[in-house]
C-alpha cells in the first residue's frame, strides 16, 4: 500500500532550516499537506515563505530537517528529479521568457512530458481557461499585457 493510500501526507516538511550564508531564512518549519487538500503558507515579507517553497522544489538546499513526498524523501534529489515528480515553484510576477513566443513558453512548461497526447490535452485546458492565448501563440510573451 502506498504512503498516500495509507493516510500519510502527500507532502511533509519536517523541521527544515534554510540559510543564505549566515542569515537563517527558515528555522524549524514543518508543513503537512494531505492528499486533496488546499494548503497556504502565509506570513509577512521576509518570513521565509519563498525560501521554504524553494527548498521543497530543490532550488535551495536545507541545512536540517527533511522533506518527503508520498512518503519518500526528496530533499536529497536533484531539482530535475523533483520537477519530474510534478513539484515546481512558479515565481510571482511576469516571469515569462519575454523574447520567446507564447507557444514556446507553453512548450517549456511541458518539457518533462513525453506523451504528446497529454501535452495536447493540457494545452486544450489552457486555451479553454485563457482563450486569448490561442490567438497570441506566435506573439512574443513579453508583449502581453499581463491582464
Amino acid at each position: 500500500m502506498s504512503a498516500a493510500a495509507a493516510g500519510a501526507p502527500l507532502l511533509e516538511v519536517a523541521e527544515i532550516e534554510v540559510a543564505y550564508g549566515q542569515a537563517r531564512a527558515v528555522n524549524g518549519a514543518s508543513v503537512r499537506v494531505a492528499p486533496g487538500s488546499i494548503t497556504a503558507i502565509v506570513g509577512p515579507n521576509g518570513a521565509g515563505k519563498t525560501s521554504l517553497l524553494r527548498a521543497v522544489c530543490g532550488l535551495q538546499p536545507i541545512r536540517a530537517g527533511e522533506i518527503r513526498f508520498r512518503g519518500e524523501r526528496i530533499d536529497t534529489l536533484p531539482e530535475r528529479e523533483i520537477a519530474a515528480l510534478g513539484i515546481a515553484h512558479i515565481p510571482e510576477g511576469r516571469r515569462v521568457f519575454a523574447k520567446m513566443t507564447v507557444a514556446e513558453n507553453l512548450r517549456l512548461g511541458a518539457y518533462l512530458q513525453r506523451d504528446r497526447s497529454e501535452v495536447a490535452s493540457a494545452l486544450a485546458g489552457v486555451f479553454e481557461a485563457f482563450p486569448r492565448l490561442r490567438e497570441r501563440l506566435h506573439q512574443r510573451a513579453g508583449s502581453l499585457s499581463g491582464g
